[in-house]
This record gives structure tokens, C-alpha cells and sequence, in this order.
């Protein structure tokens, strides 16, 4: 039999594609699973999947490679979607794609397999991602194709061909867990006028009941990347780990917006990234005191665009990676350490220093070793404003000229 190989959660819906993808596809199944740093035991998925009729069962840790080589460069470049999406779930898709590439080759598949919907963008990130690494191989997406229309059809199906349905309590919410954050929706949440209900979060404290002590941390930088928290040196996955812990302490990190999806629907998105917020904060900072003006405004611009392709799935394309080139080289100006205070739901930058920045305190004070030449302001002035000058000369003329005429 022909081979596909299933982007497996151990849930619901990917315990039911086994068995489907089985029967109406007549495919062996070869699972996987990865670990992003969703926070779930991944031991007992490889019986699972095999007790659902998966011929084998890979679980990956992929903790490490995504912040290396995802996280990270999508902090370096300052990305982030609409109002502030730090592009957690987006970000964790061309990783596992990539992942089902490798495990389809070593397999010798002809097929992938995924549990997305047909109106969201996840079906997109994983598609354009394999189509961009592997054109040969096809795609199947069981949950545009099959009859079952609801949860209990779906439990139905698999009860009736003995296949293991997660007993765990069904919640109100729809949510996507990695290390670099959660994405929160279905439910009341639905309803743009409603309320986040506390009980819709899994990681932050609700501002109100943090702390009612600020914590300040200290944050260092080497070429963009963070490498140290208060003055220790840490691993990527250890380094965003604790800062989720700290930041969820002080309610840190939520986020409610309208998102404008690629599909072509406007969805309410809910949001908590508490390490995420921090480390923007910590290296915008760092950023304002190492490059110059001209640079910082050039990558406001090149942000948004890396932040939209990113959450576009178009990661494996060229202007990524032509995007990266541009970043690695400007980052690498980026050194120093920043000072961020947390308290009740703010993460707030009150101190930064560089060992080859750009500020320059002698240009800048106005107290004693004031070096800067006020002298040559007043033709600066008048230079940088003569093209103004020179229209508000024409402007006049028009006036009296009308005036003249009786206009």
C-alpha cells in the first residue's frame, strides 16, 4: 500500500484521520508528533497512534531547532502581525512541515496528511510549506473532504472501530500551545463585544491579582539573539521557558484583537505570550541604542513584511530568506543588555546599555561636558528648512497675485 504520513496531535480529529485515511484512502499510516513545547506528556501518542491503526509513530523533540531557528530570527527581524500577534502557532508550522518532509522521504510516502479545518490558516502555512519543499508529494486534508459534521459524528466513527478517543474534559475554547505562546478562540470568545473570562487563559495571572510588587529583570543580548537573564547565560528553550514563568506571574503578555485572516474572514484572537512580550520590549530597546535612525526606519517597514509571510505560510520562500540576510547583518550591532520591569501586565524597558552603541552622552547632556555645537544649528536650521521657505515664498505670491486680480 501506498504511504501517508499524519501530523498526529493524539486528538479528536487526528485519531479519527488514522482509521479514515485507512479506509477511504486505502493508505498505510505513518504518524507524527511534535514537541514545540505544547506542554503535554507526548510519551503514551506512539501506542496510541498504533492502537488507532498507524503502521509507525515518530515524536520529535523540535523544542530546540524552533527557537533557534524560528523564534529567533523572527525576534531579530521584530515581527509580529496586526496588533501585536507575535506569531507563535504560525511560526511552529514550517518547522513540523519540514519535519513531514524528512519522515515522508525516509518512508518513501507518496502523501501528507494534516487535521486542519478548511477556514483557517494553518491548512495554508502547512500546504504552501510542503508544496515549497517537497512539489512531488501530495497533500490530503481529511477535514475538508469527510461527512462527519460534529464532534459526536467524530466519536461515533471512532467508537465503532475501536479506536481510542481522548477522554479528556471537553473545553469551550479552541487552543494552540508552544514554547513561544498560546492562541485562544472558539467559545464566548467568539462574540467580539464579550469579555475574555479568566477561566479562558492557561498561563497568565489576570493583571489585577499579580504581584502587587514589580519584579525587574535584566535581559542580555549578543547580534540580536538573547543570550543571558540576569546575568546568567542560558539555552534558547531554557531562557523563554523561565520568562513565561515570570512574565504569567506579573500577567504579562495577553492579547485581544480582530486579525484579518488570509482566508479572507476577520476572527477575534485571544493570546497570551508573556516570554514573547518581554524579549520584543528588551530587544527594541537595545535596537534604538545601536543602529541609526535611517536603519531602524528601513526595518519598521521590512518587519511588517516578515511578520505578513510569516503568518502568510511563506516562510520557505526567497524574501524570507533574503529578509534574514538583511537582519543578520544589522543585528550584529545589536549587543548590550536591557533592564525590563514587570508589573500587573506591563513588561516596561526602564534601562539599556550598549558596549558600542550610538548614544552618546557628552552629544546629549545639557549639564557639564556638553560637547554638542550649538553654533552650527543656526545653518542646519536654515538648510533643512529652505525647501519650506521656498514654498511658503510661492505660496505668497499666489495670495497677492489674487488679491491683484480680485480673486
Amino acid at each position: 500500500m501506498a504511504k501517508v504520513v499524519l501530523a498526529y496531535s493524539g486528538g479528536l480529529d487526528t485519531s479519527v484521520c488514522i482509521p479514515w485515511l485507512k479506509e477511504r484512502k486505502k493508505l498505510d499510516v505513518i504518524a507524527f508528533s511534535a514537541n514545540v513545547g505544547q506542554g503535554e506528556d507526548l510519551r503514551p501518542i506512539e501506542e496510541k497512534a498504533k492502537r488507532s491503526g498507524a503502521i509507525a509513530c515518530h515524536v520529535v523533540d523540535l523544542r530546540e531547532r524552533f527557537v533557534t531557528e524560528y523564534i529567533w530570527p523572527s525576534l531579530r527581524a521584530g515581527a509580529m502581525y496586526g496588533d501585536g500577534y507575535l506569531l507563535a502557532t504560525a511560526l511552529s508550522r514550517p518547522l513540523i512541515a519540514a519535519e513531514l518532509v524528512r519522515i515522508a522521504e525516509e518512508h518513501g510516502a507518496e502523501f501528507i496528511a494534516h487535521g486542519c479545518t478548511g477556514k483557517g490558516n494553518d491548512q495554508v502555512r502547512f500546504e504552501a510549506s510542503v508544496a515549497a519543499l517537497a512539489p512531488h508529494l501530495k497533500v490530503i486534508a481529511p477535514l475538508r473532504e469527510w461527512e462527519l459534521k460534529t464532534r459526536e459524528e467524530e466519536i461515533e466513527y471512532a467508537k465503532a472501530r475501536n479506536i481510542p478517543v481522548p477522554v479528556t474534559k471537553k473545553s469551550p475554547y479552541s487552543y494552540d500551545r508552544n514554547l513561544w505562546g498560546i492562541s485562544i478562540e472558539c467559545g464566548v470568545l467568539e462574540d467580539p463585544w464579550a469579555r475574555p473570562p479568566e477561566d479562558a487563559y492557561l498561563l497568565t495571572k489576570a493583571p489585577e491579582k499579580a504581584p502587587d510588587k514589580p519584579v525587574e529583570i535584566e535581559i542580555g543580548f549578543e547580534a540580536g539573539i538573547p543570550r543571558s537573564l540576569d546575568g546568567k547565560a542560558l539555552g534558547g528553550v531554557e531562557l523563554v521557558s523561565r520568562l513565561n514563568e515570570i512574565g504569567a506571574e506579573h500577567g504579562v503578555g495577553r492579547l485581544d484583537q480582530i486579525e484579518d485572516r488570509l482566508v479572507g474572514i476577520k476572527s477575534r484572537e485571544v493570546y497570551e505570550a508573556p516570554a514573547g512580550t518581554i524579549l520584543h520590549a528588551a530587544h527594541k530597546a537595545i535596537e534604538g541604542m545601536c543602529l541609526p535612525k535611517d536603519v531602524l526606519e528601513m526595518q519598521r517597514q521590512l518587519s511588517l513584511r516578515y511578520g505578513q509571510l510569516v503568518y502568510n505560510g511563506l516562510w520557505f520562500g526567497l524574501l524570507r530568506e533574503s529578509l534574514d540576510r538583511f537582519f543578520e547583518r544589522t543585528q550584529a550591532e545589536v549587543t548590550g543588555v536591557a533592564r525590563v520591569r514587570l508589573y500587573k501586565g506591563a513588561a516596561t524597558v526602564n534601562g539599556r546599555k550598549v558596549p558600542y552603541g550610538l548614544y552618546d552622552k557628552s552629544l546629549s547632556t545639557y549639564d557639564t561636558g556638553d560637547t554638542f555645537d550649538r553654533s552650527a544649528s543656526e545653518g542646519f536650521v536654515k538648510l533643512w528648512s529652505l525647501p519650506l521657505r521656498v514654498e511658503g515664498a510661492r505660496s505668497r505670491r499666489r495670495r497677492e497675485r489674487g488679491a491683484d486680480s480680485g480673486e
